[in-house]
């Protein structure tokens, strides 16, 4: 058996314990852990004496680990329909795992050594589920053959990084990207397969535990670094677990640059910032530094339209509803509308493709009904792109889907929904989920079906018409293909309404190309909707210049300062 093994994987260093025979050796190397990176040290036999002895420097990570016998029946795997699993590729697809592991907030690969050990190491393996429909990479795996890198007298292999795009609208990928780890491990000759669960992580050991997984006595051993922080020094701040995802993603990066963060009220998402003097309170994206009078341009969707318009954005037809024939006169004007509450968020009252009378006077009805404002507006063909404006900058651009389910032959259309909407809420802490309800209903039934119908294998269905988050939609990241002429739409909205920071929503052909149509503009845009886009960073370095530590991706005018 080789000594002293260890094997780069990116993002950070497997360390073999059971190869070294010095354990302040392991120290040695532990402390030589590059920045940015997070090394583990498995197998060690007695990781209770390093930390003893430099318990400074080194503790027992809170993971169990998990074992699975591969020389008895191990579960058989089951093809997904419209999914591939096999090993990465191109440079390309390991970029595109990178991208998974940043939307579940793990720590990035260098996608360099990924690649080298794709290439010349048999030992380790990547593997990637693939959508047969788009190419996508949806979901990834890493195994490593210990018996390959070092003569493991044991023939053991671990799995590592296994991780979904929490967008996909197929279940069971997880499961599916484990069990066929484990063949190709036993195939290769190793007589059991590892993992290593975080403690609390109980829908992943549930998971482990039902493919046939038992604990076993196999402790991990990191080295104290920022990135681990949060497993071995708990925060102390009240409230702060109980913020939503938007506004915990703020106190995060605040926390992380030594800004001092209370809580004022985790329910509605107040908090309040201090650093060098400066006090700033934000609720989510929104600060005091965004206007009453930009807020309530915001609101009003027929002023925003107004504001936009006259500074040169392209806006649809629209009108203020009537209640009367006037309303069907230009419905029949336009061909088809949106018809949607004049004040509201979150997709809340908002009927998309209204083509017929009576599916205006329903829309109309779910809008608010007679002696409400709803605004009917021409309805565009196009994808549902939100541009993130920060302090006159582009931050991020996205194309947001609406709601999807796959069939499986066998369940039903609204069982389907349950399921991705359980799906959906697990993956954003609840915020995202699809509403079994009259709109989702009308939506299946345009889709030809009925709740209690059963989709063919691999058939998709959209089950919304709106694609927002809070409602089972999904979001994908286009700010490195995003246009300059859709980003000046963005930029030129923000400055009419005198907003710093604003979600502007258009709808586009092509994100690439220059052709849209306005919107509406979100006074208090989600930051957590942005992965992989360092969106919180820029947000705190706008309310705080002084801590500021990342590049702005675009510079077309000179920041405005927040205090003035």
């Amino acid at each position: 058996m080789k000594t002293d093994v260890i094997q780069e994987l990116g993002w950070g260093r497997l360390v073999f314990g059971q190869t070294f025979s010095e354990i302040e050796e392991i120290g040695r190397v532990l402390r030589d852990e590059a920045g940015g990176t997070r090394d583990i040290c498995m197998y060690l036999k007695d990781p209770h004496v390093l930390v003893a002895l430099h318990p400074e420097e080194y503790f027992i990570d809170p993971s169990h680990t998990y074992r699975l016998d591969l020389t008895g029946e191990i579960p058989e795997s089951t093809p997904i329909p419209g999914i591939e699993i096999r090993p990465v590729r191109t440079k390309d697809e390991a970029e595109r795992m990178n991208r998974i592991y940043v939307l579940r907030q793990m720590v990035p690969a260098d996608v360099e050594v990924m690649w080298d050990n794709h290439n010349h190491n048999p030992a380790v393996q990547y593997l990637v589920a693939v959508d047969t429909a788009d190419g996508e990479i949806i979901g990834t795996v890493t195994g490593v053959d210990h018996r390959a890198l070092f003569d493991d007298p044991d023939r053991g292999s671990s799995l590592w990084c296994l991780a979904v795009d929490p967008a996909t609208v197929h279940a069971g990928l997880g499961k599916q990207l484990a069990i066929t780890l484990a063949h190709r491990m036993r195939d290769a000759g190793a007589a059991f397969m590892d993992l290593s669960v975080m403690w609390d992580n109980e829908g992943a050991i549930k998971l482990y535990e039902r493919l046939g997984f038992d604990r076993t006595p196999v402790y991990g051993i990191k080295r104290k670094n920022a990135i681990n922080e949060k497993l071995y020094a708990k925060r102390q701040i009240e409230g702060l677990e109980e913020l939503n995802p938007y506004s915990r993603i703020i106190a995060d990066e605040a926390i992380r640059r030594g800004i001092r963060v209370t809580v004022l009220d985790a329910d509605t998402g107040y908090i309040q910032l201090e650093h060098g003097g400066r006090t700033v309170i934000t609720r989510e994206s929104l600060s005091q530094y965004t206007t009453a009078v930009a807020m309530s341009r915001c609101e009003d969707k027929r002023v925003t339209r107004k504001i936009v318009e006259k500074a040169g954005v392209r806006v649809p037809r629209g009108r203020s509803a009537t209640f009367d024939q006037e309303d069907v006169e230009f419905l029949d004007e336009v061909g088809a509308l949106v018809v949607k509450p004049v004040r509201g968020e979150q997709g809340a009252g908002i009927t998309i493709g209204v083509q017929t009378e009576k599916q205006l006077k329903d829309a109309l009805r779910r809008a608010g009904g007679e002696g409400s404002e709803v605004l009917l507006e021409e309805f565009a063909e196009g994808d549902d792109l939100r541009i993130l404006v920060i302090n006159g900058r582009v931050s991020a651009a996205a194309i947001r889907r609406p709601a999807t389910i796959v069939g499986d032959g066998e369940t039903p259309i609204h069982e389907l929904i349950r399921r991705h909407s359980k799906r959906r809420a697990a993956a954003t802490g609840g915020e995202s989920k699809i509403p079994l309800d009259d709109a989702t209903e009308a939506t299946v039934r345009e889709g030809g079906y009925t709740f209690d119908d059963v989709l063919e294998a691999g058939e998709r269905l959209q089950v919304r018409r709106t694609a927002n988050l809070h409602t089972g939609g999904t979001i994908h990241d286009v700010t490195d293909r995003l246009s300059p002429a859709l980003a000046q739409a963005a930029l030129t909205a923000t400055k009419a309404i005198d907003i710093p920071v604003s979600g502007i929503d258009l709808l586009v052909p092509d994100v690439e190309g220059e052709e849209y149509v306005f919107i509406e503009a979100n006074e208090r845009p989600g930051l957590a909707n942005h992965e992989p886009q360092p969106v919180p960073a820029e947000f705190i370095d706008y309310l705080f210049p002084n801590s500021a530590r990342t590049p702005w991706t675009w510079q077309p005018e000179k920041p405005q300062d927040p205090v003035n």
